[in-house]
């Protein structure tokens, strides 16, 4: 049996509710040094998408296992980092960055391959400048030759990059792109990390170093097909220094993924930034029997088969913290750091394709979005008021105040999470406004089906709520957990589909128990004969079908005796 309506007081409910409310809007407006509005992603505020392409060492299709563990250290890279909203995908071969807003040169190095070695230096040599070829003298006789290829004035390729000298004639590849990167990559390679660069013979040495250095081509505006993932087991020509030196190293004896922390600093002393460098307990025992063995030699510290830093050793270094020195910026000291400490990536990438959407087209999506909003509001509204009257501008209230409580969670969400609204997410807020109109259907036909049976409408509310809620409850709990079961298995806008929807549901129900149920249960006291009018309730017909379903029952407590 349920409680008399007597028992319901409205008044605690809805001042709990306005408390919500205040404080909610307290910590929107008071905390925080953002606008008091959510953080929207790139399709409505506009951003950069960076696609970033493998590419593996040996030139073939790059190993899913390898992909989806650069996808994973990118995206430790952007929660370290802090660029919000960001989302990273794979897509075929592709990792695609997504970042909303002004944050788009950030995204594009998010994918540097970070892969960081210790080598020890076994000779160094400043770089040569290559010579530019002069122009061919002017001749006063004309000619009718056809004008010469692109590549005719071009300085000759270096056997490095698999090249030809320059205004030979141009051979048809026979090849495709995959094979002629290979190739290049294997040509590269043998010239940079041949056996020969170590050997015992002192004239194969010489010799293999020499061509080495002469093949390596330190402009950094030349494309190298070797970058990343060299050979550890190979000795290695680099170059450093800001490109003014090339370096002869040996293999490496140590793995960037012995680092356990990594981070900037600017040391006072020698007024420079420089990157702290903590090893795990095995890199640091290595770290440390290598030192104590080359006091005043070379260790070259090679970042992505650059070296960046190649200082002296002048003592032991015992404990695991070194530094890295190379006339770093502040920025380049900071993002060093911060690709180091989140890990190196097992592929190399290069940036394919970087797309800016504009905050045109994001301000024409974000329009979109609230007039589908608002036509599903407005239809929500003609419904309830053609068919509910009263009982309609109730449900209008309610989800007024919903929209309010979502709005202002989707805020500080936005501040405290980095939680970031999209078209998807809008496309969750619309689908919610059937689901919270769904339960004041449901709560005011369960007051219906007691006013059929011939309750007045104030006795109604309280033994229609208790069914009614039952219902909303287990309608609720199925949206929900649908919404929760999407938002774990989907990637992607999805994810924020599933996000918006999930948490308008609950606070559905906070709207529901709070506020709606407390207001029918007033109106159903109100003395006023306006509200206790029926018809004004779209109660009317249901009421007099109440009337004479009461009148035609049989009296109770009374034989029914027919007289002789």
């Amino acid at each position: 049996m349920a409680a008399p309506a007597g028992h319901l007081r409205p008044g605690r409910y809805l001042a709990f509710f306005a408390l919500i409310v205040v404080a909610l809007y307290a910590l929107v407006f008071f905390t925080g040094s953002g606008k008091p509005t959510p953080k929207l992603g790139i399709d409505l505020q506009g951003g950069t998408r960076v696609t970033l392409t493998a590419r593996n060492p040996d030139g073939g299709d790059p190993p899913r296992e390898s992909l989806e563990q650069a996808r994973s250290i990118i995206e430790r890279r952007v929660n370290g980092i802090g660029v919000s909203g960001t989302e990273v995908v794979l897509d075929g071969s592709n990792v695609v960055i997504t970042v909303p807003g002004e944050q788009g040169d950030q995204a594009k190095a998010l994918g540097k391959t970070a892969k960081l070695g210790f080598r020890k230096v076994v000779t160094s040599q400043p770089v040569t400048p290559v010579p530019q070829p002069s122009a061919p003298p002017a001749s006063g006789t004309p000619s009718s030759a056809p004008p010469a290829s692109p590549g005719a004035g071009a300085p000759p390729s270096s056997p490095a990059n698999g090249g030809g000298a320059a205004g030979a004639p141009q051979q048809q590849p026979d090849e495709n792109a995959d094979e002629k990167t290979k190739r290049e990559i294997e040509e590269a390679r043998s010239l940079r990390q041949n056996p020969d660069l170590l050997s015992t013979d002192q004239a194969k040495q010489a010799a293999a170093a020499e061509k080495a250095f002469a093949a390596l081509n330190c402009d950094p505006k030349v494309s190298d097909p070797l970058v990343g993932n060299d050979l550890t087991d190979k000795p290695l020509v680099a170059c450093g220094d800001k490109n003014s030196m090339k370096y002869l190293l040996e293999p490496e004896f140590l793995p960037g993924t012995q680092i356990s922390d990594a981070s900037s600093a600017y040391d006072t002393q020698n007024s420079q930034w420089v990157v702290n460098l903590n090893f795990k307990s095995e890199g640091s025992q290595i770290w440390g029997d290598f030192t104590s063995k080359n006091v005043q030699k070379q260790a070259a510290f090679v970042l992505d088969t650059q070296v960046v830093s190649a200082p002296t050793i002048q003592a032991a270094i015992l404990g695991g913290q070194t530094q890295i020195t190379g006339r770093f910026s502040q920025t380049e000291a900071k993002d060093l750091a911060d690709v180091l400490k989140y890990g190196s990536l097992p592929l190399s990438f290069e940036s394919s394709d970087a797309t800016t959407v504009s905050a045109t087209l994001g301000l024409a999506s974000l329009q979109a979005g609230l007039i589908a909003g608002g036509i599903g509001l407005l239809a929500v509204f003609i419904y309830c008021m053609f068919y509910y009257r009263l009982l309609g501008l109730l449900t209008i209230l309610s989800l007024g105040l919903s929209f309010a409580i979502v709005y202002g969670v989707l805020v500080l969400l936005g501040r405290w999470i980095g939680y970031t609204l999209d078209l998807a997410g809008v496309a969750g807020l619309i689908i919610a406004i059937g689901i919270t109109a769904d339960s004041f259907v449901i709560y005011f036909e369960r007051l219906k089906d007691e006013i059929r049976e011939g309750r007045t409408f104030r006795s109604a509310v309280p033994r229609g709520w208790s069914r009614a809620q039952r219902t909303i409850l287990a309608a609720d709990a199925v949206s929900f957990l649908a919404a929760a079961v999407l938002y774990l298995l989907a990637v992607g806008d999805v994810k924020g589909f599933a996000f918006t929807l999930g948490m308008s549901t609950v606070l559905d129900l906070v709207v529901v128990y709070l506020v709606t149920h407390p207001l029918v249960a007033m109106v159903s006291r109100s003395k006023s004969k306006f509200l206790s009018n029926p018809k004004n309730l779209g109660l009317g017909a249901v009421q007099q079908l109440g009337s004479e379903r009461k009148a035609a029952r049989p009296a109770t407590g009374r034989p029914n005796v027919k007289e002789a």
